[in-house]
């Protein structure tokens, strides 16, 4: 297991130069001055050319990224040019309120998408395997940007039960206060990984209590609570890796949720910077999603190779 982890870790290390790199020239290949958002329309050459060479953009593209590489290797990802506070502070502040979000709708949705997706494989060709389906349709079909306006339209402006917008006047707590600035927000965001993960599970499961494996198991007199074990060991790992990608998702394509919800994280905070023309907090943010979106593969990857050692090999 030792070779495997240090294998797959150093694996890791290309992706995440290469990612670097993507994230670097992708901004700069947008269209457009970053520094349009801050300079008044009537600015001086020389006033330009200043800000040009404070934030480094009078440089080579090739010094540009060594530069900026180097500074992120160390937690410094420049300044906001919106804001002129650190991006590390900006987007650490962000990414707590996106792992909070995260968090719970990781729990809501796979939770939900396990169970519906494990119950529809044990019962498929029954009227429970249609109904959890369908729900599973429903869930990926949803565009979830359009289920959360309507979910705030019944829950806040019809219903008056649960707030639109925001997390909160408050600090982050337990208590029903903060917790109901999440429902809305959280049950939307796992609507798509549940609908996902259910229709993985369900074949899954349907594929390998087909295999003659468990007919045996059940034929010498095995519990059928021990034969469930079994089937869950090998479904367990191409569902982890189904997981692991839409975990990712979570914490990354948040962008439409956190905008309609005004949820305070790295979504929203993406979609600010995108519209400022904010060039550093523009990169750091994609640079930090990106890699959370590799280290979470691997630890799949290294989860995988514990529970079926077949993956090492």
């Amino acid at each position: 297991m030792m070779a495997y982890a240090a294998k797959r870790i150093l694996q890791v290390v290309p992706v995440a130069v290469g990612v670097s790199v993507v994230c670097f020239m992708l901004i700069h290949l947008a269209p457009g001055d970053p520094l349009a958002a801050i300079l008044p329309s009537d600015a001086s050459a020389d006033l330009q050319a200043q800000m040009r060479a404070l934030y480094g953009l009078d440089r080579p593209l090739p010094v540009q990224y060594g530069l900026w590489l180097i500074r992120a290797l160390h937690g410094d990802l420049g300044q906001s040019i919106a804001t002129g506070r650190p991006v590390t502070g900006e987007i650490a502040g962000a990414a707590v309120n996106t792992f909070i979000l995260a968090g719970v709708a990781t729990v809501l949705g796979f939770t939900v998408g396990a169970t519906l997706g494990f119950l529809a494989g044990l019962a498929r060709g029954t009227w429970v395997d249609r109904i959890t389906s369908g729900i599973a349709m429903l869930g990926v079909s949803v565009p979830h940007y359009w289920l959360g306006l309507v979910l705030v339209i019944v829950f806040s402006v019809e219903l008056n039960w649960l707030p639109a917008t925001g997390a909160g006047p408050g600090g982050r707590s337990l208590d029903w206060s903060y917790l109901r600035f999440l429902v809305l927000p959280a049950v939307t965001l796992s609507v798509i990984p549940m609908g996902i993960i259910a229709r993985t599970v369900r074949s899954l499961v349907a594929d390998v209590t087909a295999q003659d494996f468990v007919s045996a198991l059940g034929a010498k007199g095995m519990l059928r609570r021990q034969v469930l074990r079994h089937v869950v060991r090998n479904v367990a790992p191409t569902a982890l890796s189904v997981m692991g990608l839409q975990l990712g998702y979570l914490l990354g394509g948040s962008i439409l949720i956190e905008t309609v919800f005004s949820w305070p994280g790295t979504g929203f905070l993406l979609n600010t910077a995108i519209f400022t023309r904010d060039l550093p907090l523009l990169q750091g943010t994609i640079l930090v999603l990106a890699m959370i979106f590799v280290l979470i593969n691997l630890g799949v990857d290294l989860l995988q190779g514990a529970i079926d050692p077949r993956i090492q090999r």
